[in-house]
């Protein structure tokens, strides 16, 4: 049987007159309440209510849950230390006012520490709503209501009863697409496969049917419930490729340029994020911008050296695409390369200097054993050593010859004693 405000009140030794004088309690106490509506008439639906406190000095009390929920009808109540539950329901549509307020157990009639209430809205139609999916390389990605054209988009319609009301229902699902293409399934769910930019709505009319035991066990009747959803389809170019042009090296407090170079219809949404380990980026934990062209250019100086990583995100509607650029970060000096050539430069160096001076000891040694070879002997001896024998002409010329060799070999012992000092001794 329903109970009224007034029986609800009279539970608790209160009276009509003295309820609106009711007023909210001590600011360290906070009252939540929320409902899981919206529910189909005949369906339950669950209230909760939650007291907290902002200090525990009051954690050893127990309280009280008071609650007004007329003309629903009550179906549980459940109370626990700080939480109380309730269940409800109606035959008929419509939009219910459900209050609580708490008191301490020992004192009902003292003024309440909290008080909330909350509206429960009952509608004779299914309740829920349609959802879309866009399947790109074996994945899911769910968001609003937005596709890229071109890809298989799933929508599905998500019922709501929470009090697993439909049960024993069965249900027939009437999809019109908006281009002329209807389909009807027995599945909460279909696949389409659109190929044209633009704005579409897609309408689906939900049929619910079981039957339901009357006043007796023989009598049975056939209960239905309809519902009509509505979603809006946004076909839009998907992004197709993302790439990063840039070097993968560079040096502390080095400002390292790059270029991402992106395949798909502006305006994007780029969100990127250099860590130390390459993430995948979720929410708005990244740099945000919304990008108006093909190509976006980042700059960004390392204080440390190390490994790092570029993740880069791109969205258009419902259509993300992720990629990485990996980085190494090296100290401040000498490239390692550059310090390899110098190295190599400076024994080449010290290798030449070698040789060069075994050279040049060699020539100056070989040099002073030719000077000791040399014949300081009188052309005089020579000539006639050579020339053997007596004759006229020898003997008349022989001062002639004598002469001559002695002015010769005064030349040469002019030119050994102004190149080779040390055999001055030698004389003629």
């Amino acid at each position: 049987m329903p109970c009224s405000a007034s029986d609800s009140l009279r539970d608790l030794g209160l009276t009509a007159a003295t309820a609106p004088e009711l007023q909210s309690g001590p600011a360290d106490y906070r009252l939540e309440i929320t409902n899981n509506g919206p529910i189909t008439s005949g369906a339950q639906a669950t209230i909760h209510a939650s007291l907290r406190m902002e200090n525990d000095s009051d954690a050893s009390d127990l309280f009280h849950f008071n609650w007004i929920y007329a003309p629903l009808i009550l179906i549980e109540k459940s109370e626990q230390h700080f939480d109380s539950v309730i269940n409800v329901t109606s035959e008929f549509p419509g939009t219910y006012p459900v209050s609580v307020w708490v008191t301490h157990r020992k004192c009902w009639l003292c003024r309440p520490v909290a008080r909330e209430s909350t509206m429960l809205h009952i509608t004779e139609f299914i309740t829920g709503n349609l959802t879309i999916a866009q399947l790109e390389d074996s994945r899911s990605i769910t968001r609003g209501s937005s596709s890229s054209m071109g890809s298989v988009t799933r929508i599905s319609f998500c019922l709501h009863d929470p009090s697993n009301y439909f049960k024993s229902a069965s249900f027939v699902y009437n999809w019109d697409f908006g281009n002329g293409v209807y389909q009807i399934t027995k599945e909460p769910f279909v696949y389409a496969n659109c190929s044209a930019l633009g704005n579409r709505t897609v309408h689906l009319k939900v049929v619910a049917e079981w039957e339901q035991v009357g006043s007796s066990v023989q009598e049975r009747e056939t209960v239905q419930k309809t519902g009509d959803f509505t979603t809006a389809l946004d076909l839009l170019d998907a992004v197709k490729s993302i790439d990063v042009v840039g070097s993968r090296e560079t040096h502390v407090m080095e400002n390292l340029s790059l270029s991402l170079h992106i395949n798909g219809t502006p305006p994007l949404a780029l969100c990127w994020l250099i860590k130390s380990e390459c993430i995948p980026l979720e929410g708005e934990k990244c740099h945000l911008v919304v990008v108006n062209g093909s190509c976006y250019n980042l700059s960004h100086t390392f204080r440390d050296a190390g490994q790092y990583c570029l993740s880069v995100r791109v969205e258009k509607g419902v259509m993300m695409l992720q990629t990485y650029h990996e980085i190494k970060v090296r100290p401040t000096g000498i490239h390692p390369t550059l310090f390899v050539l110098l190295c190599i430069t400076l024994v080449s160096g010290l290798l030449g200097l070698v040789l060069y001076a075994t050279c040049r000891s060699n020539t100056q040694q070989k040099d002073l054993v030719e000077v000791a070879d040399f014949d300081f002997s009188p052309l005089s001896n020579r000539a006639l050593s050579s020339h053997p024998g007596s004759g006229c002409g020898q003997i008349c010329c022989r001062s002639c010859f004598l002469q001559s060799s002695q002015e010769a070999a005064r030349e040469s012992h002019e030119l050994l004693y102004s190149f080779y000092k040390p055999l001055k001794t030698y004389t003629v």
